[in-house]
C-alpha cells in the first residue's frame, strides 16, 4: 500500500488519533526543520512520524554525531517506516512514555522534538499528560516544533492548545501560513 493510502485508511479508522488525510508536504516539513538549531542539537526525537513525510527530511539533515529516533503509536505505520527508513530506530508506543523510552535509549535529555501529533484533537487532560512527559526529557534550551491545520485554528481546542504552549514555554513563535500543504497549516516553534 502507498504512503498516501496508508495514512488515509488510518485517518478513516481513527481521525482523532491520525488527524490528517495526507502526509505533510516537503515545504511544511522543511520550514519546520529550519527552526531546529542543528549545530547544537545532539538528540532529536520525532513524535508520530506516521508514514515518514517529515522523517525523511530529518534524516537528510542529521550529522553522524547526532542521535535520532521516532516514537509511533500506530503499529500499522511501522512496516512502512522500516521499509523506507531502515536506519531509523522506531519505538512503538506512546509519547507519554518518553522518559522510559529515552532511558532505554540511554538518552538523558532531548534537544529537539518535532511532532506530527494531532494535538488539538486531544482532550486537555491528554495534552497536559503528554506535555508533562515531554518536559521530563526536554533539555534546558530544548525546542518543540509542531504544526496545526489552518481550518482548525478557530476551534476552542486549538486556542486552548496555543494558550497551554504559551504558558509552558519561554518563547512560542507562530509561522506564517504554509499554503502549500494539504490542508494549509501553521507551525509552532517553542523553546524552554
Amino acid at each position: 500500500m502507498s504512503r498516501f493510502g496508508a495514512i488515509f485508511r488510518e485517518f478513516l479508522r481513527a481521525p482523532n488519533k491520525i488527524g490528517a488525510v495526507a502526509g505533510s508536504s516537503s515545504i511544511l516539513a522543511n520550514r519546520m526543520l529550519d527552526e531546529v538549531d542543528w549545530e547544537t542539537a545532539k538528540n532529536i526525537v520525532e513524535y508520530g512520524p506516521g508514514t515518514g513525510a517529515i522523517t525523511r527530511h530529518i534524516v537528510s539533515r542529521l550529522s553522524p554525531e547526532q542521535r535520532f529516533f521516532a516514537v509511533e503509536l500506530n503499529d500499522r505505520f511501522v512496516p512502512l517506516l522500516a521499509q523506507h527508513f531502515p536506519a531509523v530506530k522506531i519505538r512503538i508506543g506512546s509519547v507519554g512514555d518518553i522518559r522510559s523510552i529515552c532511558d532505554s535509549e540511554e538518552m538523558g535529555s532531548v534537544d529537539g522534538i518535532i511532532s506530527g501529533l494531532p494535538w488539538t484533537a486531544f482532550a486537555e487532560e491528554l495534552q497536559n499528560e503528554l506535555l508533562d512527559a515531554m518536559f521530563s526529557v526536554l533539555s534546558e534550551h530544548g525546542q518543540f516544533i509542531t504544526f496545526a491545520y489552518l481550518h482548525g485554528l478557530p476551534l476552542k481546542s486549538a486556542k486552548r492548545f496555543r494558550s497551554v504552549l504559551e504558558g509552558r514555554f519561554g518563547s512560542v513563535s507562530v509561522s506564517p501560513i504554509v499554503w502549500r500543504n494539504l490542508p494549509p497549516a501553521i507551525f509552532y516553534s517553542c523553546r524552554r
